[in-house]
């Protein structure tokens, strides 16, 4: 995934009367800028909890180095976050262990802990600051985009990488941010403080609603994505004929060309459609690159029970249709094997192959939808 406007680790300290808590540490490299930035509202000695909302290393990364500052700390993980920690540092740290609505008392400062696994590993959690209304909630809502200005309302028009986060990132755990969505929604919010990018103070019910919108599942579609790049018109040729063989079986096919449209701007309408068929020619021995870009794309949502195949005209050696049925097969489609891989310019019985092959897939979607 790409960062066109950078990003950054945020942590945040928490004073009460009684104790300092850190909440997130940062990725390994950046320990002295972090350590500066702490030492400019605290005393690293006087740490008392380092709280890691998840142990993903750009989190956790500088935990060993933090400790040797802050001796004294425990570290407070979810309960699945144990074997993780464990696994990160390499010895027995001295832990907290928090679950569903544990509170640590710093005093007039209460951090309560909400467990919300998978997002978008199996150990996160949300830590809200009760007097403050600050929702401390790790990945979620965040965003790839730094910005000298902290805050997203003063911040420049991030909403396009906020979405291209959740797509990347939080697309394949739906069901979970909706449960996070459920839990949240009790408790007052004036901050939410993720842990990459702007930190939201306005519109932050806005932001939410997109999570809640972008995470619902809409019932799958009676139509096959066809998508396709052709080097000299041949596979392009095919790509239009194995539509109209599905069309024949009353099934909508959606023909798209990747080298005008982006594998990216295709992976809502294959998630929301129950097949699909990719097209390329052969060349060095393979599928071209935009075919592997899409499949490669489609890791972030759920693919079992869709209906794949592969089609492409080639030259000499062919590898392009089965390395494809292949891959597909490998992300859990259920693979079609393709007939339709003429030798450069597909004949008229290679064209009546491939509304023939556009049938018996349109007939296998309509016998799977049912």
């Amino acid at each position: 995934m790409r960062a066109e406007h950078g990003t950054s680790y945020n942590s945040y300290i928490v004073k009460g009367s009684k104790a300092i808590a850190v909440i997130e540490t940062v990725k390994n490299g950046f320990f002295n800028e972090f350590l500066a930035n702490i030492k400019s509202l605290a005393d690293p000695t006087q740490i008392k909890y380092i709280v890691l909302n998840h142990m993903e290393p750009d989190h956790s990364g500088s935990i060993g180095e933090l400790l040797k500052v802050a001796p004294e700390a425990k570290i407070v993980v979810s309960k699945t976050g144990e074997h993780f920690i464990k696994n990160i540092m390499n010895c027995e740290p001295n832990l907290i262990k928090v679950g569903d609505g544990d509170q640590i008392d710093l005093g007039g400062k209460t951090l309560q802990f909400i467990t919300a696994p998978f997002l978008h590993w199996p150990d996160s959690m949300f830590t809200y600051l009760t007097e403050d209304q600050i929702l401390f909630d790790c990945d979620f809502l965040g965003s790839h985009y730094a910005d000298p200005l902290l805050f997203g309302d003063l911040s420049s028009d991030f909403f396009n990488d906020f979405k291209y986060y959740f797509d990347h990132i939080m697309r394949p755990f739906k069901r979970y941010a909706l449960q996070a969505i459920e839990k949240i929604e009790k408790y007052p919010l004036k901050i939410v403080a993720p842990g990459h990018g702007p930190v939201l103070q306005q519109d932050i019910q806005k932001y939410i609603q997109c999570y809640r919108d972008w995470s619902t599942v809409n019932p799958e579609q009676k139509r096959v994505i066809i998508a396709y790049v052709s080097a000299y018109g041949n596979t392009a040729k095919l790509a239009e004929t194995i539509a109209s063989g599905i069309g024949e079986a009353g099934i909508e096919a959606e023909v798209y060309n990747l080298e005008e449209t982006a594998p990216i701007d295709l992976v809502a309408k294959i998630e929301g459609s129950k097949g699909l068929i990719v097209g390329s020619p052969t060349i060095n021995g393979d599928a071209v690159k935009p075919v592997h870009d899409l499949l490669s794309s489609l890791a972030t949502i759920n693919l079992k029970g869709k209906i794949g195949a592969a089609f492409g005209s080639y030259g000499w050696s062919g590898e392009a249709v089965p390395n494809l049925e292949s891959r597909l097969a490998a992300i859990k489609f259920k693979v079609i094997n393709s007939t339709v891989k003429p030798v450069l310019i597909p004949t008229e019985d290679d064209l009546k192959n491939a509304v023939e092959f556009g049938k018996a897939f349109g007939q296998a979607v309509l016998a799977s939808s049912t």
